[in-house]
């Protein structure tokens, strides 16, 4: 079957911020992770600013633990100069996965997703493109990565996505998830409402019915999801402060 996204216009971006954020811990016990503070503004602030500066004009945030102080700290968006919806994870935490399931009715036909650790300074509109043009049920943006900044997760060829795995990677891979992807929404039909799901099970499962395409990007990724990140991308952005 083939799978033919009829979009027209500029795709959302869903935003996963919806867990524990356990390993940044005590720093996120009372914080949410998209709050915590980097060259002096809350992360979620620098992720929107790339966003924009790209062209984004929407974006739908999902969200769970401590996520009503996201809510209360950036509203409607306005002010960031896009919009911003929320999705709320509900009684129990739902996973990457779930979480996106949930948040369908705000996601519409296609979407690109963006992990809330994520800082990504690349052409986001390109990688829409390229999606769209592929007319696959999702793709996973990619980054040649031979163990250099994480264990690298993906066998990737000719512009192809053979294999997938976070748990168990194979010698063969040496690139990793660079933590933008996007998807139609039909990719996430076959998937049980209300549970705990990894995107990373959706992402394996379109793998192996080849409907899942790859892209490509040279810039590397810088995230908050660890201590030693969240450090580096502090610094990084500290440099890049216009000076007096």
């Amino acid at each position: 079957m083939t799978y033919l996204v009829r979009y027209q216009g500029e795709l959302p971006v869903a935003i996963l911020a919806g867990g524990l954020a356990t390993r940044m811990r005590p720093a996120t016990e009372t914080v949410p992770k998209l709050l915590l503070e980097v060259a002096g503004e809350p992360f979620f602030s620098h992720q929107l600013r790339l966003l924009r500066a790209a062209g984004i004009k929407r974006v739908v945030a999902c969200i769970g633990y401590l996520g009503e102080m996201v809510v209360e700290a950036f509203g409607d968006g306005s002010r960031c100069g896009l919009r911003i919806d929320y999705s709320f994870d509900g009684p129990q935490l739902l996973g990457t996965g779930g979480a996106l399931i949930r948040a369908r009715p705000l996601l519409g036909e296609a979407f690109l997703v963006l992990y809330g650790d994520s800082y990504l300074p690349i052409d986001y509109r390109a990688a829409e493109r390229d999606f769209l043009k592929s007319g696959k049920l999702g793709q996973m943006t990619v980054f040649e990565n031979h163990d250099r900044f994480h264990k690298s997760n993906v066998e990737f060829s000719e512009g192809r996505i053979l294999a997938y795995n976070k748990q168990a990677p194979n010698p063969a891979m040496n690139h990793i998830d660079y933590g933008l992807g996007a998807l139609q929404t039909a990719a996430l039909e076959a998937w049980p409402d209300d549970e705990s799901i990894d995107l990373a099970s959706i992402y394996q499962k379109l793998v192996a019915e080849d409907q899942l395409a790859g892209y490509e990007v040279s810039q590397r990724f810088y995230e908050i999801g660890s201590p030693d990140g969240w450090r580096e991308l502090d610094a990084l952005l500290q440099s890049q402060k216009p000076t007096v």
